[in-house]
């Protein structure tokens, strides 16, 4: 008989006031290591890796991150508790702060795999794999879930699956307050037609209000995120995040009272990252694409948007590269 992992310290609710949502095929592990630069705070989540990559596929390469990603979640789709248990136990294995199970994500692959969104359906499995991964490994297990799906147009559909949630022992409930439409809509669709319903979320916070509720969907300035940061105990940002990465600078500062850093001085605090980097062999490519909105909406973005978009794929580019993108950006004499 295994023994148990050692007791979970208690939750803080603050380590979850402000995160970045995880995003397939953008945050990775360079994408993650330049937005801490932005945020110290900021809680940074993996893109979705299964449990089956994990523990039938063997792909522990995965799991690796810097250590200077923390506070750092893993997020993980799946819906076999044992194999979801096996998973959580390399995450926490492998460092990471915290294990979140997708039960938000659409797509019709994740449909296919019965995990994601599809999940909501069914509160008692999501339940049984949280009491599996939180008996084996000791750090926080958390769900990010959706205000519903297709027809769970009632508050009731949420408040079951919230209260099916807390008795399994989860602690912390990330809510796209989006609801999904399993058929008939992209995923791209599902970010964008479904109407947000923020109430439904406050709501949710009021009735169980020893539960720490983050929000996610449609967030997108500093006010914004003041605004829901007023009901509920976090903010997730998504894609304002990715396309406009300094917003997180600037919710530091006005959240944490962080000194604002300088667009280039964040690069250049990047500098010896990419260089290591290059000499892992990582194409900049894989790097720069994640640095491309820095300067969204400032003179000179455009320049420096395409130096880094037709150069970085090219053979032996490197941080000259960069210095390159950035002449465009420079005051006047």
């Amino acid at each position: 008989m295994k023994p148990a992992p050692p007791a979970a310290p208690p939750i803080d609710a603050t380590s979850w006031r402000l995160s970045v949502a995880p995003m397939m095929d953008w945050t990775d592990r360079h994408c993650r290591y330049f937005h801490r630069l932005l945020s110290p705070h900021a809680r940074l989540y993996t893109e979705m890796v299964t449990s089956a990559a994990l523990v039938r596929g063997k792909q522990l390469r995965l799991l690796e991150h810097s250590q200077q990603e923390h506070p750092l979640a893993l997020q993980l789709g799946g819906s076999d508790p044992h194999e979801l248990a096996q998973a959580a136990r390399f995450g926490a294995e492998a460092g990471y702060d915290e294990i979140n199970l997708n039960v938000g994500c659409p797509s019709d692959r994740v449909q296919s795999g019965r995990f994601g969104a599809c999940l909501m359906y069914e509160p008692a499995l999501v339940a049984d794999c949280v009491k599996a991964m939180r008996d084996t490994v000791s750090v926080p297990v958390t769900v990010k879930c959706r205000i519903g799906v297709d027809e769970q147009d009632d508050y009731a559909d949420l408040q079951h699956f919230t209260e099916t949630m807390l008795e399994a022992g989860v602690e912390v409930l990330v809510v796209h307050a989006r609801k999904a439409w399993l058929k008939g809509l992209s995923p791209k669709e599902n970010r964008e037609i479904p109407p947000l319903d923020y109430p439904r979320v406050h709501r949710l916070k009021r009735e169980f209000p020893q539960l720490v509720v983050a929000i996610n969907g449609g967030i997108t300035t500093v006010e914004q995120v003041q605004a829901q940061l007023a009901e509920l105990d976090g903010v997730m940002l998504g894609r304002a995040a990715y396309h406009d990465p300094y917003i997180l600078a600037r919710l530091e500062h006005a959240l944490y009272g962080t000194p604002l850093p300088g667009r280039e001085d964040v690069l250049r605090r990047l500098q010896p990252y990419i260089e290591a980097e290059l000499k892992r062999g990582t194409a900049l490519k894989h790097i720069t694409r994640h640095l491309l909105g820095l300067y969204q909406g400032e003179p000179g973005a455009r320049g420096f948007r395409r130096t880094l978009s037709e150069g970085a794929h090219l053979p032996g580019a490197g941080w000259a590269l960069i210095e390159q993108a950035m002449i465009p950006l420079q005051p006047a004499a």
